[in-house]
C-alpha cells in the first residue's frame, strides 16, 4: 500500500513540476522577452560583445541564454548571456535538441 502511495506521489510531483515549467516557459516567451527590461539587458550584452558573435565573429543580432534563472525570471546575470548571429544561435538550440535536452527554462 505504501509503495503504491509513493509511486502515485512521485507521478503527482512530476506532473506539478511539468506544469510549473510550462508556466515559466509561457511567461518567459510571452512576457519577459517582450519587456523593456529584456530589451535593455539585450542591448548591454550586444554592446559588451561589440555586436559580434562570440562563436564565429560575424555581426551578432541575437542574445543567447547559457543558463536560465528558474525562480526569478529576468534576474539572470549578464555573464549568463552571450551575443550570437542568427545562424550560431540556431546551431546552439539544434545541438541541445538533438541531445534530447529541453533547453528552455
Amino acid at each position: 500500500m505504501a509503495f503504491i502511495f509513493l509511486v502515485l506521489s512521485s507521478k503527482w510531483r512530476k506532473l506539478i513540476f511539468q506544469e510549473k515549467r510550462k508556466e515559466r516557459k509561457d511567461y518567459y516567451r510571452n512576457n519577459y522577452l517582450k519587456s523593456e527590461e529584456w530589451q535593455r539587458k539585450r542591448y548591454v550584452v550586444l554592446k559588451r560583445d561589440n555586436w559580434t558573435c562570440v562563436s564565429c565573429g560575424m555581426p551578432a543580432t541575437e542574445v543567447h541564454h547559457k543558463r536560465y534563472a528558474r525562480i526569478n525570471i529576468g534576474k539572470e546575470p549578464i555573464d549568463w548571456l552571450e551575443s550570437l548571429c542568427k545562424e550560431c544561435h540556431m546551431k546552439k538550440h539544434t545541438t541541445f535538441n538533438s541531445r534530447g535536452v529541453d533547453f528552455f527554462i
